[in-house]
Protein backbone atom coordinates (compact mmCIF):
# COMPACT_ATOMS: atom_id res chain seq x y z
CA UNK A 1 0.00 0.00 0.00
CA UNK A 2 1.50 3.26 -1.02
CA UNK A 3 2.51 5.55 1.77
CA UNK A 4 -0.31 8.31 -0.24
CA UNK A 5 -3.38 8.07 -1.81
CA UNK A 6 -3.98 10.17 -4.85
CA UNK A 7 -8.06 11.83 -4.98
CA UNK A 8 -7.59 14.49 -7.05
CA UNK A 9 -5.17 15.73 -9.66
CA UNK A 10 -4.56 19.04 -11.49
CA UNK A 11 -3.92 19.24 -15.41
CA UNK A 12 -2.88 22.76 -17.50
CA UNK A 13 -2.00 22.53 -21.14
CA UNK A 14 -3.69 20.11 -23.54
CA UNK A 15 -1.85 20.90 -26.77
CA UNK A 16 -0.45 18.33 -28.92
CA UNK A 17 1.79 16.13 -26.08
CA UNK A 18 -0.48 17.03 -23.31
CA UNK A 19 -3.81 15.86 -24.36
CA UNK A 20 -2.92 12.20 -24.92
CA UNK A 21 -1.07 12.39 -21.77
CA UNK A 22 -4.05 13.90 -19.96
CA UNK A 23 -6.31 11.16 -21.58
CA UNK A 24 -3.96 8.03 -20.14
CA UNK A 25 -3.84 9.88 -16.54
CA UNK A 26 -7.95 10.17 -16.70
CA UNK A 27 -8.18 6.49 -18.03
CA UNK A 28 -5.27 4.82 -16.19
CA UNK A 29 -6.23 6.38 -12.55
CA UNK A 30 -9.55 4.83 -10.93
CA UNK A 31 -11.05 6.75 -8.65
CA UNK A 32 -8.99 9.71 -9.29
CA UNK A 33 -10.83 13.44 -10.60
CA UNK A 34 -8.92 14.93 -13.21
CA UNK A 35 -9.04 18.82 -13.24
CA UNK A 36 -8.03 20.18 -16.33
CA UNK A 37 -7.52 23.50 -18.27
CA UNK A 38 -6.74 24.76 -21.43
CA UNK A 39 -6.95 28.41 -23.47
CA UNK A 40 -8.62 25.81 -25.80
CA UNK A 41 -12.14 25.12 -24.57
CA UNK A 42 -12.21 22.44 -27.86
CA UNK A 43 -9.09 20.98 -25.97
CA UNK A 44 -11.13 19.91 -22.93
CA UNK A 45 -14.33 18.80 -24.92
CA UNK A 46 -11.43 16.51 -26.51
CA UNK A 47 -9.84 15.31 -23.24
CA UNK A 48 -13.47 14.74 -21.68
CA UNK A 49 -14.49 12.86 -24.65
CA UNK A 50 -10.73 10.71 -24.63
CA UNK A 51 -11.49 9.96 -20.93
CA UNK A 52 -14.78 8.44 -21.90
CA UNK A 53 -16.12 8.71 -18.18
CA UNK A 54 -17.57 11.68 -15.75
CA UNK A 55 -13.97 12.24 -13.65
CA UNK A 56 -12.69 14.66 -15.69
CA UNK A 57 -13.65 18.52 -14.54
CA UNK A 58 -13.48 21.08 -16.66
CA UNK A 59 -11.27 24.64 -14.58
CA UNK A 60 -11.72 28.32 -16.14
CA UNK A 61 -7.77 29.34 -15.19
CA UNK A 62 -4.86 27.63 -13.68
CA UNK A 63 -5.98 29.33 -9.82
CA UNK A 64 -9.24 26.94 -10.00
CA UNK A 65 -7.13 23.81 -10.82
CA UNK A 66 -4.65 24.55 -8.30
CA UNK A 67 -7.68 25.48 -5.75
CA UNK A 68 -9.04 22.13 -6.92
CA UNK A 69 -6.86 19.70 -5.99
CA UNK A 70 -6.98 19.97 -2.13
CA UNK A 71 -6.90 17.54 0.51
CA UNK A 72 -10.40 17.16 2.32
CA UNK A 73 -8.77 15.44 5.26
CA UNK A 74 -4.92 16.48 6.41
CA UNK A 75 -3.66 12.92 5.55
CA UNK A 76 -2.76 11.22 3.58
CA UNK A 77 -4.11 12.94 0.55
CA UNK A 78 -1.28 14.65 -1.54
CA UNK A 79 -2.27 17.66 -4.05
CA UNK A 80 -1.00 16.99 -7.44
CA UNK A 81 -0.85 19.26 -10.27
CA UNK A 82 0.91 18.47 -13.53
CA UNK A 83 1.41 21.41 -16.55
CA UNK A 84 3.06 21.00 -20.22
CA UNK A 85 2.57 24.40 -21.92
CA UNK A 86 4.67 25.67 -24.98
CA UNK A 87 7.45 28.16 -23.64
CA UNK A 88 8.77 29.66 -20.67
CA UNK A 89 6.65 33.00 -20.54
CA UNK A 90 3.46 30.53 -20.44
CA UNK A 91 5.25 28.51 -17.19
CA UNK A 92 5.86 32.20 -15.58
CA UNK A 93 1.90 33.00 -16.52
CA UNK A 94 0.85 29.71 -15.05
CA UNK A 95 2.46 29.60 -12.09
CA UNK A 96 3.03 33.61 -10.98
CA UNK A 97 -0.02 35.06 -12.55
CA UNK A 98 -1.28 37.14 -9.67
CA UNK A 99 -4.84 37.28 -10.91
CA UNK A 100 -5.25 33.94 -12.21
CA UNK A 101 -1.91 31.91 -11.63
CA UNK A 102 -0.87 28.73 -9.51
CA UNK A 103 0.43 31.34 -6.42
CA UNK A 104 -2.90 32.85 -5.95
CA UNK A 105 -4.01 29.30 -4.38
CA UNK A 106 -2.57 27.37 -1.26
CA UNK A 107 0.31 25.93 -1.91
CA UNK A 108 0.86 23.89 1.29
CA UNK A 109 2.46 20.76 0.65
CA UNK A 110 1.89 20.47 -3.00
CA UNK A 111 3.55 18.59 -5.45
CA UNK A 112 3.80 20.80 -8.67
CA UNK A 113 5.19 18.91 -11.71
CA UNK A 114 6.15 21.21 -14.92
CA UNK A 115 6.64 18.68 -17.97
CA UNK A 116 7.07 22.02 -20.39
CA UNK A 117 10.68 22.02 -22.26
CA UNK A 118 11.97 25.73 -21.62
CA UNK A 119 15.12 27.62 -20.25
CA UNK A 120 16.46 27.12 -17.39
CA UNK A 121 17.00 30.08 -15.85
CA UNK A 122 12.89 30.66 -15.90
CA UNK A 123 12.40 27.39 -13.95
CA UNK A 124 14.85 27.77 -11.58
CA UNK A 125 12.90 31.10 -10.85
CA UNK A 126 9.20 29.65 -10.66
CA UNK A 127 10.48 27.57 -8.17
CA UNK A 128 12.23 30.07 -5.96
CA UNK A 129 9.11 32.13 -6.06
CA UNK A 130 6.69 29.24 -5.47
CA UNK A 131 8.62 28.42 -1.97
CA UNK A 132 9.30 31.79 -1.38
CA UNK A 133 5.09 32.18 -0.81
CA UNK A 134 5.23 28.38 0.97
CA UNK A 135 8.34 26.53 1.37
CA UNK A 136 6.34 23.46 2.21
CA UNK A 137 5.39 23.48 -1.86
CA UNK A 138 7.60 20.48 -3.96
CA UNK A 139 8.36 21.90 -7.33
CA UNK A 140 10.05 19.29 -10.23
CA UNK A 141 10.61 19.61 -13.87
CA UNK A 142 10.25 16.92 -15.73
CA UNK A 143 10.44 16.84 -19.39
CA UNK A 144 9.53 14.26 -21.63
CA UNK A 145 10.37 12.38 -25.39
CA UNK A 146 8.88 10.70 -27.71
CA UNK A 147 6.08 12.86 -29.35
CA UNK A 148 3.10 12.71 -30.25
CA UNK A 149 3.33 9.11 -31.40
CA UNK A 150 4.69 7.94 -27.68
CA UNK A 151 2.19 10.18 -25.29
CA UNK A 152 -0.71 8.07 -27.01
CA UNK A 153 0.83 4.87 -26.47
CA UNK A 154 1.88 5.99 -23.13
CA UNK A 155 5.22 5.45 -24.10
CA UNK A 156 7.20 8.72 -23.32
CA UNK A 157 10.50 9.25 -21.60
CA UNK A 158 10.02 11.32 -18.63
CA UNK A 159 13.81 13.47 -17.62
CA UNK A 160 13.12 14.11 -13.84
CA UNK A 161 15.17 17.08 -11.89
CA UNK A 162 14.83 14.95 -8.69
CA UNK A 163 16.87 12.31 -7.07
CA UNK A 164 15.22 8.63 -6.24
CA UNK A 165 15.85 9.86 -3.02
CA UNK A 166 13.36 12.35 -2.80
CA UNK A 167 10.22 11.74 -0.98
CA UNK A 168 8.27 12.04 -3.46
CA UNK A 169 9.80 9.88 -6.12
CA UNK A 170 7.28 7.18 -5.88
CA UNK A 171 3.99 9.26 -6.46
CA UNK A 172 6.48 11.25 -8.89
CA UNK A 173 7.33 7.64 -10.87
CA UNK A 174 3.50 5.88 -10.54
CA UNK A 175 2.16 9.26 -12.22
CA UNK A 176 5.23 8.98 -15.03
CA UNK A 177 3.99 5.45 -15.72
CA UNK A 178 0.92 6.04 -16.86
CA UNK A 179 1.97 8.16 -19.14
CA UNK A 180 5.35 6.80 -20.40
CA UNK A 181 8.10 3.96 -20.32
CA UNK A 182 10.90 5.48 -19.34
CA UNK A 183 10.95 7.35 -16.18
CA UNK A 184 14.67 8.44 -15.23
CA UNK A 185 15.79 10.78 -12.44
CA UNK A 186 18.54 13.11 -13.56
CA UNK A 187 19.67 13.93 -9.90
CA UNK A 188 18.26 17.35 -9.51
CA UNK A 189 16.32 20.54 -9.92
CA UNK A 190 16.76 21.56 -13.59
CA UNK A 191 19.04 18.72 -14.28
CA UNK A 192 15.83 16.90 -16.34
CA UNK A 193 15.89 19.81 -18.56
CA UNK A 194 19.41 20.01 -19.05
CA UNK A 195 18.99 16.35 -19.97
CA UNK A 196 16.24 17.23 -22.36
CA UNK A 197 17.83 19.55 -24.28
CA UNK A 198 20.93 18.00 -24.66
CA UNK A 199 18.27 15.26 -26.31
CA UNK A 200 16.75 17.33 -28.46
CA UNK A 201 19.55 19.08 -29.82
CA UNK A 202 21.20 15.77 -30.63
CA UNK A 203 17.53 14.33 -32.17
CA UNK A 204 17.64 17.91 -34.16
CA UNK A 205 21.18 17.77 -35.91
CA UNK A 206 20.54 13.48 -36.29
CA UNK A 207 17.22 14.45 -38.33
CA UNK A 208 18.38 17.32 -40.26
CA UNK A 209 21.79 14.64 -40.90
CA UNK A 210 19.71 11.67 -42.47
CA UNK A 211 17.27 14.28 -44.57
CA UNK A 212 20.20 15.26 -45.73
CA UNK A 213 21.89 11.65 -46.54
CA UNK A 214 18.67 10.64 -47.46
CA UNK A 215 18.88 13.43 -50.00
CA UNK A 216 22.19 12.82 -51.31
CA UNK A 217 21.53 9.00 -51.80
CA UNK A 218 17.83 9.71 -53.68
CA UNK A 219 19.32 12.30 -55.97
CA UNK A 220 22.14 9.40 -56.94
CA UNK A 221 19.03 7.23 -58.11
CA UNK A 222 18.64 4.98 -54.70
CA UNK A 223 15.38 3.55 -53.31
CA UNK A 224 14.94 5.62 -49.85
CA UNK A 225 14.06 2.21 -48.27
CA UNK A 226 16.85 0.23 -49.16
CA UNK A 227 18.81 3.45 -47.69
CA UNK A 228 17.09 3.06 -44.61
CA UNK A 229 18.03 -0.74 -44.26
CA UNK A 230 21.74 -0.06 -44.74
CA UNK A 231 21.53 2.94 -42.20
CA UNK A 232 19.59 0.28 -39.97
CA UNK A 233 22.21 -1.97 -40.10
CA UNK A 234 24.97 0.62 -40.15
CA UNK A 235 26.59 3.36 -37.90
CA UNK A 236 23.87 5.82 -39.35
CA UNK A 237 21.55 3.79 -37.32
CA UNK A 238 18.99 6.06 -35.81
CA UNK A 239 15.61 5.68 -33.74
CA UNK A 240 15.11 9.22 -36.25
CA UNK A 241 15.62 6.89 -38.99
CA UNK A 242 13.94 3.59 -37.99
CA UNK A 243 10.54 5.38 -36.59
CA UNK A 244 10.63 9.07 -37.46
CA UNK A 245 12.23 8.98 -41.13
CA UNK A 246 12.01 12.02 -42.51
CA UNK A 247 11.46 10.88 -46.39
CA UNK A 248 7.81 9.92 -46.53
CA UNK A 249 6.61 6.68 -47.53
CA UNK A 250 9.59 5.03 -45.66
CA UNK A 251 8.10 4.64 -42.42
CA UNK A 252 4.09 3.61 -42.60
CA UNK A 253 3.10 5.68 -39.02
CA UNK A 254 5.62 8.56 -38.92
CA UNK A 255 4.42 12.07 -39.71
CA UNK A 256 6.28 12.40 -42.68
CA UNK A 257 4.47 9.74 -44.51
CA UNK A 258 1.13 11.44 -43.68
CA UNK A 259 1.77 15.05 -45.00
CA UNK A 260 4.48 15.73 -41.82
CA UNK A 261 1.14 15.74 -39.85
CA UNK A 262 1.19 15.07 -35.62
CA UNK A 263 4.74 14.56 -34.44
CA UNK A 264 6.78 17.87 -33.15
CA UNK A 265 6.20 20.99 -34.94
CA UNK A 266 9.48 22.27 -36.51
CA UNK A 267 8.86 25.57 -34.82
CA UNK A 268 8.88 23.89 -31.39
CA UNK A 269 12.37 22.37 -32.78
CA UNK A 270 13.57 25.92 -33.50
CA UNK A 271 12.70 26.97 -29.75
CA UNK A 272 14.40 24.00 -28.24
CA UNK A 273 17.28 24.18 -30.42
CA UNK A 274 18.10 27.68 -29.19
CA UNK A 275 17.22 26.95 -25.72
CA UNK A 276 19.76 24.31 -26.07
CA UNK A 277 22.72 27.00 -27.14
CA UNK A 278 21.56 29.29 -24.49
CA UNK A 279 22.22 26.16 -21.88
CA UNK A 280 25.56 25.30 -23.69
CA UNK A 281 26.54 29.22 -23.19
CA UNK A 282 25.89 29.05 -19.74
CA UNK A 283 27.95 25.80 -19.17
CA UNK A 284 30.54 26.83 -21.16
CA UNK A 285 29.59 24.35 -23.81
CA UNK A 286 30.99 24.36 -27.50
CA UNK A 287 28.54 23.47 -29.95
CA UNK A 288 29.48 23.59 -33.56
CA UNK A 289 27.08 22.22 -35.32
CA UNK A 290 24.46 24.03 -33.51
CA UNK A 291 24.03 27.21 -35.38
CA UNK A 292 23.76 25.76 -38.65
CA UNK A 293 21.76 23.45 -37.75
CA UNK A 294 19.29 26.54 -35.76
CA UNK A 295 19.46 28.57 -39.09
CA UNK A 296 17.85 24.95 -40.81
CA UNK A 297 15.04 24.83 -38.43
CA UNK A 298 14.49 28.71 -38.42
CA UNK A 299 13.93 28.54 -41.88
CA UNK A 300 11.97 25.89 -42.23
CA UNK A 301 9.40 27.23 -39.19
CA UNK A 302 9.64 30.43 -41.29
CA UNK A 303 8.39 28.53 -44.37
CA UNK A 304 4.51 28.39 -45.23
CA UNK A 305 4.97 25.04 -46.48
CA UNK A 306 6.47 23.59 -43.37
CA UNK A 307 5.51 26.04 -40.47
CA UNK A 308 3.10 23.80 -37.99
CA UNK A 309 4.30 20.52 -39.90
CA UNK A 310 6.64 18.04 -37.64
CA UNK A 311 9.59 19.22 -37.70
CA UNK A 312 11.47 16.26 -39.70
CA UNK A 313 9.53 18.23 -42.43
CA UNK A 314 13.19 19.81 -43.24
CA UNK A 315 14.10 17.24 -45.89
CA UNK A 316 11.15 19.18 -47.70
CA UNK A 317 12.66 22.32 -47.10
CA UNK A 318 16.03 21.44 -47.95
CA UNK A 319 14.36 20.25 -51.81
CA UNK A 320 13.95 16.26 -50.48
CA UNK A 321 11.67 14.15 -53.49
CA UNK A 322 8.80 13.49 -51.42
CA UNK A 323 6.87 11.86 -54.83
CA UNK A 324 9.85 9.63 -54.77
CA UNK A 325 7.09 6.70 -55.36
CA UNK A 326 5.56 8.18 -58.16
CA UNK A 327 8.94 8.90 -59.85
CA UNK A 328 9.04 5.87 -62.91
Amino acid sequence: MAAWELKRLGFIGLGTMGLPMAVNLAKKLPGVTLYAYDISREAIEQLQAGANNDRVVACEDASEVASSVVRPTPEPLLDVLITIVPEGAHVRDVYLNEATGVITASLAKKVLIDCSTIDTATSTHVAARLQERDPSVAFYDAPISGGSLGAAKGTLTFMVGSSEDSPHWPLLKHLFEQMGKSIIACGAPTMGLYAKLSNNYCSAMIALATSEAMNLGMRSGMDPRVLARIFGASTAQSTICDKWCPVPGVVPDAPSTHGYQGGFKVQLMQKDLSLALEAAQTVGAKMHLGSAGLDVYAGAARDPNCRDLDSRVVFRYIGGNEEWMKTP
